[in-house]
């Protein structure tokens, strides 16, 4: 393909050196496009084993290299109380077999210099030529063969809880799972998000059931791509993959999910976050062998698809409201979406949602130009044409040929027919799948901030869900007479022990454990009065990173040397270094405002916001029945933009008569579980413990 390119550009140049001879070259004018080429794939040739696995290869002699996709073409039911299992399912497959355990398997993989993976839906696996039959003894190993241990499933499921902890704060991760509940429901597999509670519920028998249930040959498609040849693959299939067991496979039905009647706007509240996460979405009816996807693809790319898109070009161009805004229009065979996505400073929501909701009127309303038509079908076709350098897009095509009863030139006309989209061609998309006025105007963000300015995009209230998809019903929720942000933080130090017992505390160290990266880490803090503070993150004997602060000057050493800690980071070692700081805010000059009584873990808390006499503020949480802080947010400025760090402080302990909080979890930039190992008060730590010499 790199040849043929190669070649294409010598003849445009020599031609155009030509023409220039002949006439003067107009350069306000785009050059026309020139005939579209037909593609050649190769000949997709197929064949059957008896078992019901069909078959299809496509030889490509340039590389030493062979290419094995196979695709279930499944609709499984829905997964309930125990979402999750077909993910952990598939990385069950390639955990081990019967006659290898996992590192042996990766091993053999990784000797070869082979790829292997499995998703809930396919297999894909490749290598060179010449192991190739070491590639399919491997491959049919783990389809075959799979041996669940609840070892490794213990190991996925903590690894999965894992991440849905670092998801939880997480505002495009939050934006996905609700959009998705949303646009389909809960009583649809695309509609279904795991929880903690769901992956606890993920048994061996519940996977061993799914895989049993729905990997079976006659549900599948493999499409064998490189140096290979018919009389080759044939006998080589038959080995490897005829001995697969077909059986009879259920296929679940679903309502097709509808937009909604009117426009909606929806609030995911993050208390404290500085940006919003805005999706406008709803689904659609667009099946991958519609005779609009050529065409709607278009209309997309003009919309939202790259960096000269008219959403990227007015929010972040013309605006400044972002580093980008992308848009997408999916086809699927159950029910396709679509999408406008923006990340938004707090102040500019509501003018972001404007301008978005203003590029796809304008779609709706006005046909597309000739020259950024043809602009767009140029950008298409190349992203097209280097598409099929990847011999897994050409396995793909094979399948989706036979799996979506396509025509069996689809992909060889494909330029053709893109060549011959029109104008009034996406006019007519736009007026079908561009509903502004059916749309879901999701938004994560702070609701004190944004909420009163989202009100005019609908006629119907604002309407609040959790991070989960489940509706809240927004109370309002009377402050009691006589409760202001002085009295909770009083009912704090109360709460915890008292004025007395906490003052009495002269020194502290708490030992924490937790995990990162499948490594143990330990991390020790330790408090003396009035202000000195050090902190150490340790794995094993190695101290990756130390921090202290001796009253007045600090420093950071570890793994990366050693430097002086000033600005900001400075500012926020003095805080924590500061012993009982609850009970010090108006000496110190903060500023604390109660802003309400807002529902954490199905319990009421108080929101106390604190500002710091520079200004920085952040965001506590103390529970109304018990008086202890829950939670508290505050945001960070990171190389990669503002970043909401939010802490729960859970399992209060009582030592030495005060409550500390056993189990800490963080969410954001640093997600992480930590536990308490022990928790010493007034043990005498020396000041030698916070210098910095």
């Amino acid at each position: 393909m790199k040849h043929i390119i190669a070649f294409a550009v010598a003849i445009l140049f020599f031609t155009t050196g030509y023409a220039q001879k002949k006439e003067k070259l107009d350069r306000s004018k785009r050059p026309l496009s020139g005939p579209a080429p037909l593609i050649k794939l190769g000949d997709i040739q197929t064949f059957e084993l008896t078992n019901g696995l069909k078959v299809f290869l496509v030889e490509n002699h340039k590389l030493p290299t062979v290419a094995y996709s196979i695709v279930l073409d499944i609709h499984p039911a829905l997964e309930s109380d125990a979402i999750g299992t077909a993910a952990i399912t598939s990385q069950l497959l390639t955990s081990g077999t019967k006659s290898r355990s996992k590192d042996s398997l990766d091993s053999s993989i990784d000797f070869i210099g082979a790829t292997l993976n499995a998703t809930p839906m396919s297999f894909n696996a490749s290598s060179l030529k010449k192991q190739q039959t070491n590639l399919l003894d491997l491959l049919s190993d783990v389809i075959l063969n799979s041996d669940f241990k609840q070892e490794e499933l213990d190991k996925l499921k903590t690894q999965t809880i894992s991440s849905l902890e670092s998801e939880k704060d997480d505002p495009d991760a939050i934006s996905k799972n609700v959009k998705s509940v949303l646009n389909f429901g809960k009583g649809h597999p695309y509609g279904e998000t795991p929880t903690k509670e769901s992956i606890d519920k993920i048994t061996l028998e519940k996977c061993r059931n799914y895989y049993q249930t729905y990997f079976r040959p006659n549900v599948a498609y493999l499409a064998v791509v490189g140096d290979v040849t018919l009389e080759e693959v044939k006998p080589l299939m038959e080995k490897y993959f005829g001995a697969w067991q077909k059986t009879e496979v259920p296929i679940a039905t679903f309502e097709m999910p509808q937009a909604s009647s009117a426009t909606r706007v929806v609030v995911v509240n993050k208390p404290g976050a500085v940006q919003s996460v805005i999706n406008i979405t709803y689904p659609i009816d667009l099946k991958p062998n519609s005779e609009d996807v050529i065409k709607a693809k278009v209309l997309n790319t003009i919309l939202g698809a790259g960096f000269s898109s008219r959403l990227f070009m007015n929010l972040r161009e013309k605006h400044g409201y972002t580093y980008g805004s992308y848009s997408s229009l999916n086809n699927d065979e159950l029910v396709g979406e679509f999408s406008a996505y923006a990340k938004v400073r707090n102040a500019v929501t509501d003018s972001s949602i404007t301008e978005m909701l203003s590029e796809l009127n304008r779609l709706r309303a006005e046909k597309v130009s000739s020259e950024e038509l043809e602009g767009i079908k140029s950008f298409l076709t190349g992203s097209f044409a280097i598409a099929l350098e990847d011999p897994e897009t050409v396995a793909r095509f094979a399948i989706n040929i036979e799996r979506y009863h396509l025509p069996k030139d689809y992909y060889t006309n494909y330029l053709t027919t893109l060549s011959a989209v029109t104008a009034d061609d996406v006019f007519a998309m736009a007026q079908k799948y561009i509903r502004p006025q059916n749309a879901t105007i999701l938004v994560v963000g702070d609701k004190e901030e944004i909420t009163k300015n989202l009100t005019q995009f609908s006629k119907a209230p604002v309407e609040f869900y959790d991070n989960y998809g489940n509706t809240i019903i927004s109370v309002t929720k009377t402050i009691p007479k006589g409760v202001s942000a002085k009295t909770v933080i009083e009912d704090y130090i109360k709460a915890i022990g008292g004025a007395k017992a906490v003052k009495k505390i002269k020194d502290l160290r708490i030992k924490m454990n937790t995990q990162l990266q499948g490594m143990d880490v330990n991390v020790v803090t330790q408090q003396k009065a009035p202000n000195k503070f050090s902190m150490s993150f340790n794995m094993g004997a190695m101290t990756v990173q130390k921090d202290v602060f001796d009253g007045t000057t600090g420093k950071q050493t570890g793994m990366q040397g050693n430097a002086e800690i000033t600005g900001e980071a400075l500012d926020e070692l003095k805080t924590q270094a500061t012993m009982n700081i609850e009970m010090q805010y108006q000496k110190l000059g903060y500023t604390l405002n109660l802003k309400g009584i807002e529902e954490i873990n199905y319990k009421d808390a108080y929101v106390v916001e604190v500002t710091s006499p520079k200004g920085k503020k952040s965001t506590e949480w103390y529970e109304v029945e018990s008086g202890l802080k829950i939670r508290s947010s505050q945001t960070s400025q990171t190389p990669q933009g503002p970043m909401v760090q939010t802490v729960d402080y859970l399992e209060y302990k009582e030592v030495d008569g005060v409550k500390f909080p056993s189990v800490i979890t963080m969410g954001g930039a640093m997600s992480m579980k930590l536990t308490a190992e022990t928790i010493e008060v007034n043990k005498g730590i020396e000041d030698a413990e916070f210098s910095v010499e």
